[in-house]
């Protein structure tokens, strides 16, 4: 499975919350129509595994809508009870798709089972079964296609999450069609060993998003990348002579970051307060940074305007946490 992508550049916009509901509410719709047409299509053809793609297409409106949740109080600002915002419920969304995901695949994998204990029980599929899983490939696919360039577009790490699920569906709905095709072709075990294979795929995705989103929800640290652009920024803003004890933990697809400023010692209390708000504007505007902390150490400078270790000071290279 794909890692989800880091997104550098991009800060929460009201075209990014549309964008996120439009796509879901096209997901909904698409889902609605397709797990009704794959378990009727499944009970009268008598394909287990078409029947077990329709009951994953079900499980996506339930995702859908907790996406729609997520994105409803994460744009919440800061309150008493939660002062750095609800980013997070991105996360936690994230971590129920997962979830969802897991729970679907471990029960098509039970059912796949018991059905290759008792291959008697096997009964032949109907064609109709094999016209429905193409047609159900063909359109999950295209939904995939369609969430993956709204997730890039608004870069949003929660709506990759939920259209890496379609694309789920996508496979799961290929290896029906072969389980299917070779039922019809005179080997009745095809049709549950798709199932089985359909319900490894999903459990392995779901564990993979929701192990991802348990870090981000146990302040997971921000890329190596994202550490050395947010470090340049602040090394960059005038009358920073360096720093250290950067720290980084991810809310939902934003950051929030500590720091240690190193300022000439000898400016007012004032003026030291000015270079750090600098920073702070810097970082956040430029980066997807929500809050930065600044704790400002004094450094002596010498006569050429360099910054010099006071007495006593460790010499050593300032680490970058």
């Amino acid at each position: 499975m794909s890692e989800l992508p880091e997104f550098p550049e991009e800060q929460p916009t009201p075209e990014r919350e549309a964008a996120t509901r439009r796509s879901t509410w096209v997901s909904v719709a698409v889902n609605v129509c397709l797990s009704s047409a794959q378990i009727a299509a499944g009970l009268w053809a008598g394909s287990q595994a078409l029947i077990a793609d329709g009951i994953h297409s079900l499980s996506d409106l339930v995702s859908d809508f907790v996406v729609l949740l997520a994105v409803h109080h994460s744009k919440k600002g800061p309150d008493a009870d939660h002062q750095y915002g609800h980013q997070r419920y991105e996360n936690v969304a994230a971590m129920v798709i997962g979830g969802l995901l897991l729970a679907v695949g471990i029960g098509m994998i039970w059912a796949a089972v018991h059905k290759l204990q008792a291959p008697a029980s096997i009964p032949a599929v109907h064609l109709l079964a094999l016209w429905v899983a193409l047609g159900a490939l063909a359109v999950k696919e295209g939904l995939f296609r369609y969430m993956l360039a709204v997730a890039e577009r608004v870069r949003s790490s929660l709506l990759v999450a939920n259209a890496w699920h379609a694309r789920s569906d996508a496979a799961s709905s290929l290896i029906v069609a072969l389980g299917i095709g070779g039922n019809l072709l005179g080997f009745p075990l095809l049709d549950p060993v798709a199932a089985l294979v359909v319900g490894l795929l999903v459990g392995k995705m779901g564990w993979g998003f929701l192990w991802n989103a348990l870090h981000d929800l146990t302040d997971r640290a921000a890329s190596e990348e994202q550490l050395t652009a947010i470090s340049a920024e602040i090394l960059a803003t005038p009358g920073v002579l360096g720093m250290h004890e950067l720290r980084t933990r991810k809310t939902g697809d934003m950051i929030l970051v500590d720091v240690h400023l190193e300022i000439d010692g000898t400016i007012t209390v004032a003026e030291g307060h000015a270079i750090a708000s600098q920073v702070r504007k810097n970082v956040t505007r430029r980066h997807p940074v929500l809050y930065v902390m600044t704790h400002v150490d004094p450094a002596e400078v010498s006569a050429t305007g360099q910054r010099d270790s006071r007495p006593g000071a460790d010499d050593a290279p300032l680490p970058i946490r």
